[in-house]
């Protein structure tokens, strides 16, 4: 359920929102902070697939050492197509931006799948210059000690909730300093109380959506 990092004290770690199969988009972030893949850490809020052109390749970060990510909720439509197959589920998923799959081969898709979210927990803490910043997909629960227990119902409310935005609750999560989401298309990142909102649309490029890519130094500057 929880991942948690130590402080990385030969680099700096950097939070990257909604990637969804931009690849490409991804590298060019990298480049552009200089990211050092020897010494640096990329964390990711999930959603690395659908949408984009390149998800296969996104999903297969997982293997990098200098990339760690959580479950996003189109992570869990693959899941419930592929791997554990609901009613609708694969309507539900293609319907969302799964049909890149359709291009693959399943069984190396369920394979590269199965692997990854054994590698993607619901939740990460990361130390940070001896602050605590947490990541979840969509919301996290109103004290953070929550995520370690969480049942069903909370583990949706990380996938998939935006009653704190759509509220534009600004009380912040207890037990944490900050936190970082993504799930909800912003034209710009959105800080409310100490949860922190970082998808800006990468897929989107066209119409003038982008990847954000911040360091967690700057995202504990933005929640002072």
């Amino acid at each position: 359920m929880v991942k948690t990092y130590a402080e990385n004290r030969s680099g700096s770690d950097y939070v990257v929102g909604d990637i969804h199969g931009c690849y490409d988009q991804l590298m060019q972030a990298m480049r552009s902070v200089g990211f050092d893949q020897a010494r640096d850490r990329l964390f990711s809020v999930g959603d690395l697939i659908d949408r984009g052109p390149r998800s296969l390749d996104c999903l297969n970060l997982v293997h990098e050492p200098w990339f760690h990510a959580v479950r996003g909720n189109h992570e869990e439509l693959a899941r419930k197509a592929l791997l554990h197959p609901s009613p609708r589920g694969m309507d539900s998923w293609l319907m969302n931006g799964g049909s890149w799959f359709l291009g693959e081969q399943a069984g190396d898709v369920r394979v590269v799948l199965a692997d990854a979210l054994e590698r993607m927990p619901y939740v990460m803490e990361v130390e940070v210059a001896g602050s605590r910043v947490g990541i979840v997909h969509a919301q996290p629960p109103a004290a953070w000690r929550d995520v370690y227990t969480a049942d069903e119902a909370g583990v949706q409310d990380m996938l998939w909730s935006r009653s704190r935005i759509a509220n534009a609750d600004e009380t912040p999560v207890s037990g944490i300093d900050a936190v970082v989401v993504g799930h909800t298309i912003l034209e710009a990142h959105k800080v409310l109380g100490n949860v922190v909102f970082i998808d800006t649309g990468a897929f989107a490029s066209k119409s003038g959506g982008y990847l954000t890519l911040v360091s967690l130094e700057e995202v504990l500057a933005m929640v002072k």
